[in-house]
């Protein structure tokens, strides 16, 4: 008798559970803070469905994490990683192709691929605040060269995107040269921190004059804090950038719901939270908020291939620490 009533109590239950889409992503895109609860809502309205974020360190991590549990993942699609490491997750053959609006994109580059949809972009940059650096290096070349009382952090490129964006920046402006440029660099690098964060605090507690960030850092602090002190410096051979992508895994049970969620991906449901939700640019043309581009954004936006990143990666990372003596 209780186990009849049970189960005729569970059957409404049963018949109303909406399906449920998994996205694995880092952790501070699905951070109370971050642009992940605004996006689920959105999605949710128009879905009927249940989308639910699960986290990870970093998007590397996460890749690992399905490549390890194979078709028993729980995962449906992957959101955050980028053009760096975007040839390494191909090779894994996880991930399924998938026919979406590429037209609806503004991006400042060309952009053609049927696996991984890109979501936003950022410039690398070095922040500095301007009642503490008067004459911020306008270069690579015065980066190299800075008066002994100027320091800058940066990030491991081994861990930190930032970090592999800038030697990948290095490389492509000076080639066989980038050894030399570090080795000259050296002395005026404070320290090479694990991620973004150390790095940037290490800045803001006045430890460094300028830490590797993004053009979009001044932004945030002008927004969320009410801070004009901050900038980025322009530098004439132009910045590098990254652009994060997603993509649906072949193995997913929700095939439908994952292509629906990428379409998603590239409207305003999604792309209105990018901006003042992830501090980065949107993939679509909108109107961004006040006081987010007081600079401009810098001209070249320098991308690097992703399969010559993936043939080079270790080489230029080994360049890197040698010239620096780690």
């Amino acid at each position: 008798m209780k186990k009849t009533l049970a189960m005729s109590l569970m059957l409404p239950l049963a018949a109303i559970a909406k399906p449920v889409l998994t996205v694995s992503t880092y952790d501070a895109f699905a951070a109370d803070w971050g642009p992940a609860p605004a996006i689920e809502k959105a999605f949710e309205a128009q879905c009927d469905c249940d989308l639910q974020f699960v986290t990870g360190e970093s998007s590397i991590g996460l890749l690992r994490k399905v490549q390890l549990e194979g078709d028993s993942t729980d995962t449906d699609i992957i959101l955050g990683l980028d053009t760096n490491t975007m040839e390494l997750a191909r090779e894994t053959g996880l991930f399924a192709t998938h026919d979406w609006p590429q037209d609806a994109l503004e991006l400042p580059v060309e952009w053609s691929e049927s696996t991984f949809v890109p979501f936003d972009y950022s410039i690398f940059a070095f922040v500095y605040q301007k009642d503490r650096l008067a004459t911020p290096p306008t270069s690579l070349e015065a980066l190299r060269s800075l008066p002994e009382d100027v320091k800058f952090v940066i990030q491991d490129p081994r861990s930190s995107t930032p970090g592999l964006g800038l030697v990948l920046w290095v490389k492509s402006v000076y080639g066989d040269d980038a050894a030399q440029f570090w080795a000259d660099a050296a002395d005026s690098i404070l320290t090479v921190t694990p991620g973004w964060s150390e790095a940037y605090n290490l800045f803001l507690q006045g430890e460094a004059d300028m830490a590797l960030s993004y053009t979009t850092s001044p932004a945030y602090h002008r927004i969320a804090e009410g801070d004009d002190r901050f900038a980025w410096a322009p530098f004439a051979e132009g910045h590098q950038g990254q652009i994060e992508v997603a993509a649906a895994l072949k193995s997913s049970d929700q095939p439908a719901l994952a292509a629906q969620f990428l379409n998603f991906i590239v409207s305003p449901g999604f792309q209105d939270a990018i901006p003042t939700g992830n501090w980065a640019y949107p993939v679509i043309a909108m109107d961004m908020p006040e006081n987010f581009d007081v600079q401009p954004r810098p001209e070249p936006f320098r991308l690097a291939d992703p399969k010559r990143v993936e043939a080079e990666r270790e080489a230029v990372i080994a360049e890197f620490l040698s010239a620096i003596g780690q």
